[in-house]
């Protein structure tokens, strides 16, 4: 089989021969890590930036609407 084919398979259609898609042609593909290393999420940051989690001690004001008119 040529390399810029593939067999594609999807449910509840018999797999058909497809071209390749080439994601370096795609118009966001600079945003991927793979166009840049900088592009690279990294969770450890991403968990630091989290808000606090709610303790038990917080206090809230409850509001009931009434949404019948």
């Amino acid at each position: 089989m040529d390399g810029g084919k593939c067999i594609f398979m999807l449910r509840g259609v018999r797999p058909f021969l497809s071209d390749k898609y080439d994601l370096t042609r795609h118009p966001n593909y600079r945003y991927t890590a793979d166009a840049d290393p900088k592009n690279v999420f990294d969770m450890e940051r991403y968990m630091k930036k989290q808000r606090a989690v709610v303790k038990p001690t917080d206090t809230f004001d409850v509001y009931e609407i009434d949404a019948t008119t």
